[in-house]
């Protein structure tokens, strides 16, 4: 039986009067690409945050392989970090830094490395995610959008983690370049034997990619393979899994 890697349970959030979580539940499986989505304002950077430790919820606790990491004091957090990697939104990337650079940054601060093993090594993780060669030298200036999001995912895999966390990774590319991110994430999953978990609004990236997907709604959460999760009644889930463009691409997918 496949076991849970990431285990949330009554999650709270909260800014002054504004309530975001409330008794939020989540459980990622191994080995699975976990979507979460919800609407503006649900706390889907939230929950990211919260998950990775970096905000502390006001009630609840997060499990990492069986840690609570709520209860875990800087170094210790430090240490479970390097067990997983992440991409935000943007990229995040150094702009003063080339793309070697910016992959080689968590190695320098966890792998005991000399400049030639550092040099390969970011080189393999430049090249696993698509790159050409020469844009290891480049700045984040002059890449692409879809290029950022593959330099930003090669820094995010640098360390070898089993876990993956990535913020809106297709936001800002076209309907092509979001595709090929897409195979390209399905491909390294499996390839590595990746656990994943994805903040996502981009419905064409949830059909292609999840096993399974978190609707936040109500500031809880409601989890399920696809088929549930659009069988659900509640109206913002059938809004979103149901209007137009959903069942233009889902009718495609057998969905």
């Amino acid at each position: 039986m496949t076991q849970p890697v990431i285990e949330a349970r009554g999650i709270v959030n909260q800014f002054g009067a504004q309530r975001v979580h409330d008794g939020l539940d989540l459980t990622v499986l191994s080995g699975e690409i976990f979507g979460i989505v919800g609407g503006s304002g649900s706390g889907k950077s939230v929950l990211l945050n919260t998950i990775l430790g970096l905000r502390r919820p006001q009630a609840g606790e997060v499990r990492i392989e069986g840690t609570d990491i709520t209860r875990l004091d800087d170094a210790a957090l430090r240490e479970l970090k390097t067990i997983y990697g992440v991409t935000f939104q943007a990229g995040a990337l150094f702009s003063s830094l080339t793309v070697l650079q910016n992959v080689q940054l968590p190695m320098l601060e966890h792998l005991d490395l000399g400049e030639r093993a550092l040099q390969e090594l970011a080189m393999l993780k430049v090249r696993l995610v698509g790159l050409p060669a020469d844009a290891a030298q480049k700045y984040p200036a002059q890449l692409s959008g879809g290029m950022i999001k593959r330099a930003a995912l090669a820094r995010a895999l640098a360390l070898d983690p089993r876990l993956l966390f990535l913020d809106e990774p297709t936001s800002g590319l076209d309907p092509i370049g979001a595709a090929a991110f897409d195979e390209l994430l399905v491909g390294l999953q499996r390839e590595l034997a990746l656990t994943v978990v994805m903040i996502t609004h981009d419905l064409d990236s949830i059909f292609r990619t999840c096993n399974r997907v978190g609707v936040i709604v109500d500031r809880k959460m409601v989890s399920g393979d696809l088929a549930s999760i659009a069988a659900n009644p509640h109206p913002w889930i059938q809004a979103y899994f149901h209007g137009d463009r959903a069942r233009r691409f889902g009718a495609g997918h057998g969905a």
